[in-house]
């Protein structure tokens, strides 16, 4: 008999699971040990959510085995897990807003009830352990982001997890929020839990982990010991290739301004003001990055500037015309190209139920109302959209709703490169994309700003946005608390002004 080592926490020997035809993870292998941080690595499609999800219960694996502390588990349902002090804090935060921080962390434990005082001393007493902050009495809708994930960790802690899955812990958080997170991490981790991080960040998983496990294509390439491995080599276990991952930022000079946003206001009618009198210019040859907590008015500014949604008052400037108060269809026919790429790829973006073709039959519509089209052009446009972009599709004429959220996003970005925009609007545009198809994005906006195009960009990492973009302007709470020069700031500033810090001197126009 097998002898268990008393270190390990869990064990995953085997792994396999597939939904239909498709082998999500295959003969998977994964040993967390107690009080260590274990990082999950791999492209999108890799299987580490599946896998993940099988350690807490949403899934259940067609083969292998699960360990607990050496015992040989089966888990039918997520309270499992959570009974075996497995838990896992997910990307999107299951909070109710409405609740306090308390009635959030007893919510759903049979055979309690908000004990008032009591409760709070609780809460108190595990917040000091770890070294957490919450207020047991702040409601969620009161909180910030990195207030409401703190609450998530304490929640699975109160119900006894010593072993934790964070899935993109960092993902919306600002570099102080990060900083907060990895020491109450490091805590846990000297107090003995066990930590696997499901991330996309490198810099940060050399920084937090202690081991790497690496998926690809849903099998287990290797686990390697973070002191002892480089960002280059876990990028080649990751792709399966050697990926160049330096980003040039060109200097094109003669700059022309395109694009002049003077005195924006744009309101939601359900909470308030989303754009507070926002004023900024976009010029050709240039990128200019957009920072800022998620739901800052992100998603508002995309939307005025396409003619998707109105504003109170202020003025767009697209080539010294003013385009306020005109419809999308309006602004084509004006002869701009502006090319919008929005955060909802299909909401918005395309038609899932149409295949590539037909999405760029109705893109040339657009630009070309009233005219025969003819298919046959789409289809060769279609053709080199999936070469030069590398998208993975069994035909063109695949319904794009069949794709991977990845691709579409090439799609997508693909056809508004084709129509040939001056100003070209993208809302997070590698979201959903692998290391690899990342970089070639952000080649094609260099592209793009060589030829004299201007990019919006509205990123979530910081590390990207200074070294791809010309200058950088942070949004908090619907208000531009500053615009910056890329080669002048640093993560820390633009840290600051995502939470509205010290308003700073706008660079130069």
């Amino acid at each position: 008999m097998e002898e268990f080592n008393n270190n390990i926490a869990i064990e995953m020997k085997n792994i396999s699971k597939s939904f239909g035809s498709i082998k999500a993870n295959e003969n998977v292998n994964l040993t967390v040990n107690n009080g260590e941080v274990l990082a999950l690595l791999g492209e999108n499609g890799a299987g580490k959510s599946t896998l993940m999800n099988m350690l807490s219960g949403i899934y259940h694996p067609d083969s292998g085995s699960i360990f607990v502390y050496g015992k040989e588990v089966r888990f039918y349902s997520p309270k499992e897990p959570i009974k075996l002090g497995i838990g896992m804090i997910h990307q999107h935060f299951k909070l109710i807003d409405v609740f306090s921080a308390k009635q959030n962390i007893v919510l759903g434990q049979k055979g309690t009830f908000v004990r008032g005082q009591n409760l709070s001393k609780e809460i108190k007493k595990l917040s000091d352990k770890y070294g957490l902050d919450v207020d047991p009495d702040k409601k969620v809708y009161d909180m910030s982001v990195g207030e409401k994930q703190t609450l998530e960790i304490i929640k699975v802690l109160y119900r006894g997890a010593k072993i934790l899955i964070l899935d993109e812990p960092t993902a919306v958080l600002t570099p102080q929020e990060i900083k907060r997170l990895f020491k109450i991490i490091k805590n846990m981790k000297e107090q003995g839990c066990a930590i696997v991080i499901i991330t996309h960040k490198l810099n940060e998983v050399m920084e937090i982990s202690d081991r790497v496990t690496v998926l690809r294509k849903g099998k287990s390439i290797d686990t390697v010991e973070t002191s002892k491995v480089t960002v280059p080599k876990l990028i080649e276990m990751m792709v399966g290739k050697t990926v160049d991952l330096s980003i040039d930022r060109t200097v094109v000079p003669d700059k022309n301004l395109l694009l002049e946003v003077d005195n924006l206001s744009v309101v939601n009618h359900e909470e308030g003001h989303s754009l507070k009198e926002i004023s900024f210019k976009l010029y050709g040859g240039e990128i200019l990055g957009v920072a800022g907590v998620a739901g800052s008015g992100q998603k508002e500014l995309c939307e005025v500037i396409a003619g998707l949604q109105k504003s109170e008052k202020g003025r767009i400037f697209f080539e010294s015309e003013n385009i306020i108060g005109k419809t999308p269809r309006d602004i084509i026919k004006l002869g701009i190209r502006m090319g919008f790429i929005p955060e909802d790829r299909l909401g918005m973006g395309l038609v899932a139920s149409m295949d590539m073709v037909y999405n760029l039959i109705l893109k040339d519509y657009q630009l070309q109302p009233g005219i025969m089209l003819k298919k046959k052009a789409s289809i060769e446009k279609a053709k080199k959209i999936v070469e030069r972009l590398d998208i993975q599709t069994p035909n063109i004429y695949t319904p794009v709703s069949r794709l991977s959220g990845g691709n579409i996003q090439k799609v997508l970005l693909g056809r508004e490169i084709d129509s040939n925009p001056k100003v070209l609007i993208t809302a997070y545009p590698v979201r959903g994309l692998d290391i690899g198809a990342s970089y070639k994005i952000y080649e094609l906006l260099n592209d793009q700003k060589k030829n004299h195009v201007a990019v919006l960009f509205i990123g979530e990492d910081l590390d990207v946005l200074l070294e791809l973009c010309d200058r950088i302007m942070v949004i908090c709470d619907g208000e531009i608390t500053g615009i910056v020069d890329a080669d002048k700031t640093t993560k820390e500033e633009l840290g600051l002004l995502m939470v509205g810090g010290k308003q700073m001197e706008v660079a130069n126009d």
